[in-house]
């Protein structure tokens, strides 16, 4: 080993690259609690196998060929590439150099399938950039995917491009500076030699460029996920671990009306005593539904991290596809900005202010509160298009549920604006008066079948 400043400064670029993306996970994490409790305990092991065939296997990929093997290409060598990044870490902490070629052959094919991988990772970005850039995709385009959201899905393209590039000229540099003495096989960098200059001097600095330029590409890479739709690369695994394992048309009770039906249909229920503050005092009641991202579950919260923005939802909805307002892409990104507007006031460094709602001034702080989710963010008319019909869950690669957020937000304008179209309206006062969403009476239910016999009875026999 040998310990030198630059040692001294990469521990200190490290600590700070990994202590900043602990910082900005913590105040995620913190946004992600302020949602409604929900108790997702049990089926460890029907959970731990959605999220192996789902989240690792990407399973809901494949039904998309051509992004699907090129997002495989890009999945895979991001995780085989990482092992790489081990031994960067080890060597700039201890001064080695190249510290796994004690693997011998095993290391030889570490290096090369990293060569390989690196190459391929390089085609098949240029193949996702094309596609989003020139092909135009339709589902890649819509209102919500505004300037920074269309910037940020090619921002990372750049940057895995670059420490690709990083990659193979600390290899390239390295493998001519030392020749057929440097451990591990390098089938890529072994015909980028030729281009590098012959001076030892200039090839050490153009090594130390690449490994410097790699890995802290991975650190800014690291702490810009959060700030990312790429984010998914991390969150999709306990979104999908986490996601529903009831059918999906199955709606979820409130667990108020719930008590107080029980109650009227058997006198001898009990309903439960009213939740109360730590003092003692009776907590403010629930609101029925949801109004802002504080009144949906942290599940759903989840989901709006996890997001990877590629449209699979928007593109199967049959009211984004007949032209009406509704985007489930839309919905998800609004609960994201929305967190992000209530809760993150600029550096927050200190724990205790994660997940509370962030101070302004007072007027700003009032504009902010009107601000909401509902209404702010998303419009009546987008909720309303919405046919319950599922084909969002089904698409999203990451088992997003942006139906559960819609029918939320419509269930706080029904029950607690009564604000529903007048369609519904109507239905619900028949089914109040009728018991039935018709406007026709109990006893005139029959009527047709009175109705029908009789025209049975008096039709002429051919």
């Amino acid at each position: 080993m040998h310990f030198s400043i630059q040692n001294i400064l990469f521990l200190l670029v490290a600590v700070a690259g990994f202590g900043l993306f602990a910082w900005q996970t913590r105040k995620i994490r913190a946004n992600i609690l302020v949602g409604r409790d929900r108790d997702m305990s049990g089926h460890v092991s029907e959970r731990l196998w959605k999220t192996l065939l789902v989240a690792f296997g990407q399973q809901k990929m494949f039904k998309r060929l051509t992004p699907a093997f090129l997002h495989l290409i890009v999945y895979v060598g991001f995780i085989v590439i990482n092992i790489e990044v081990i031994e960067i870490l080890i060597d700039g902490i201890f001064g080695t150099h190249r510290v796994l070629q004690f693997l011998g052959p095993l290391y030889s094919l570490l290096t090369g399938t990293n060569e390989i991988l690196g190459a391929l990772v390089v085609l098949a970005v240029v193949a996702l950039w094309w596609r989003r850039n020139v092909k135009g995709v339709r589902r890649f385009t819509g209102p919500e995917m505004r300037a920074w959201p269309r910037l940020d899905a090619n921002v990372i393209l750049y940057i895995e491009v670059v420490l690709m590039m990083a990659l193979f000229t600390m290899n390239a540099a390295d493998l001519k500076l030392h020749g057929a003495d440097l451990p591990g096989a390098f089938p890529i960098s072994q015909f980028l030699t030729g281009l590098l200059p012959d001076s030892p001097t200039a090839l050490h600095v153009l090594e130390r460029v690449g490994w410097w330029a790699h890995i802290v590409g991975i650190l800014l890479f690291l702490n810009y996920l959060p700030s990312s739709k790429h984010f998914h690369i991390i969150m999709a695994f306990p979104n999908v671990y986490y996601s529903r394992l009831v059918p999906q048309g199955q709606f979820s009770n409130v667990d108020s009306i719930t008590h107080e039906v029980k109650a009227m249909m058997d006198p001898t229920y009990q309903v439960p005593a009213p939740a109360t503050e730590p003092d003692g005092s009776a907590a403010a009641p629930t609101p029925f539904g949801a109004k802002d991202v504080n009144d949906l579950a942290w599940t759903n919260l989840l989901n709006a991290y996890s997001c990877t923005e590629c449209g699979r939802c928007t593109s199967v909805c049959p009211a984004n596809l007949t032209g009406k307002l509704l985007s489930p892409r839309k919905i998800i990104m609004d609960t994201r900005d929305r967190m992000e507007e209530k809760y993150n006031a600029p550096l927050i460094f200190n724990p205790n202010l994660y997940g509370k709602e962030a101070k302004h001034d007072p007027q700003e702080q009032l504009d902010r509160e009107n601000h909401t989710l509902l209404r702010g963010y998303v419009t009546p008319e987008e909720l309303w298009a919405c046919t319950t019909c599922n084909a969002c869950v089904e698409a999203c690669p990451v088992n997003i549920n942006p139906l559960e957020s819609i029918v939320e937000m419509r269930r706080f304008l029904v029950l607690e604006e009564s604000a529903a179209p007048n369609s519904l309206n109507v239905m619900f006062s028949n089914i109040e008066n009728n018991g039935a969403p018709w406007a026709f009476s109990p006893s005139d239910r029959f009527n047709w079948a009175d109705d029908l016999f009789l025209n049975e009875k008096t039709a002429p026999v051919a």
